[in-house]
């Protein structure tokens, strides 16, 4: 029981210096308290300005500050805030940095909860010391913050490919509009309207930027800047192109959706090589030697018993 109350007294005694530093961080400085004073205020109404932290709730001044502790933390293992937004920009979420910081946060304190209870138990079982169970909660903690991080690629590259997979019929289906009569903006409308998938959400922001005053050349850029997949981007490039120099284009979005139905067979080749080859694993190192095994057995026995 020793070990466990010093696992018990280690928690506790961490989670008083996190509330304590926040405590500390949140109270403003003399210079936050002087400069309101002394500094030029904004003409616009303080109503519609963002709001200020020292108005902030309690809660809200407790958690800002073990945050950002976290993101620095966070940002030391890998997870660098510039490489968080471009992934949540890819996934095409609303999710702000600061809002997956605290689902790190909230990773991490499951697998702290589950380093500790697994600790407690080996403690009381087993008897294990103090300082492997102590690396085993950090282990946890720290490994269920690059989980939610491994999560979010994982999400990103399920929704890459889903729309790999959509931009052929998207692409088809554009060409029949324009090919129609439609203009540009008209049968993206059309798009947005009758799909539905991921790759139709984007079409439908791409949409919303055309009607906002852009250029179809400038909505198709964002649209492969957003997504940033290969075929995206040659298909948003060829369209770039087509309304730049005037060319005919029903014939470039034909000739677009036929290239991402090649690309898509080509990435299904691989695919199936990459598997095939994963497949030698357990046919070489688990059944060939239980086939020789089998065929050796019988010949091996006789040996033994003699004539």
């Amino acid at each position: 029981m020793n070990a466990v109350g010093a696992l018990t007294g280690l928690v506790a005694a961490s989670g008083l210096l996190v509330i304590a530093s926040a405590w500390r961080a949140a109270r403003p400085s003399l210079v936050d308290r002087v400069a309101p004073y002394v500094t030029a205020r904004a003409s616009t109404s303080t109503l519609l300005g963002a709001p200020d932290n020292r108005t902030a709730t309690g809660l809200h001044r407790l958690l800002v500050p073990l945050v950002q502790d976290a993101s620095r933390a966070l940002e030391h293992l890998g997870s660098s805030a510039s490489t968080v937004r471009r992934r949540l920009q890819r996934l095409g979420g609303t999710t702000t940095l600061e809002q997956f910081r605290l689902e790190q946060l909230g990773w991490a304190a499951i697998g702290l909860g589950v380093g500790v209870a697994v600790g407690t138990l080996l403690a009381t079982t087993r008897g294990v010391a103090i300082g492997p169970l102590a690396v085993l909660v950090a282990v946890a903690a720290v490994g269920g913050a690059l989980a939610r991080d491994r999560a979010l690629t994982h999400a990103v590259e399920s929704r890459e490919r889903r729309i790999a997979a959509e931009l052929p019929t998207v692409a088809e289906l554009l060409a029949l509009a324009v090919g129609a009569g439609e203009s540009p903006a008209a049968a993206l409308d059309r798009i947005a309207r009758s799909t539905d998938g991921d790759l139709s959400r984007e079409i439908a922001r791409t949409l919303a930027d055309v009607r906002a005053g852009a250029t179809v050349t400038a909505a198709f850029d964002a649209l492969a800047r957003r997504v940033d997949l290969p075929a995206l981007t040659r298909f948003a490039d060829g369209v770039a192109v087509a309304v730049e120099r005037g060319s005919p284009l029903g014939e470039v979005l034909r000739a677009q959706a036929a290239d991402a139905r090649e690309s898509a067979k080509r990435e299904l080749m691989e695919s199936g090589g990459r598997r095939e080859i994963g497949m030698l694993v357990p046919v070489v190192f688990v059944l060939l030697p239980l086939t020789v095994l089998f065929a050796l057995f019988p010949g091996i026995a006789m040996l033994q018993l003699g004539p």
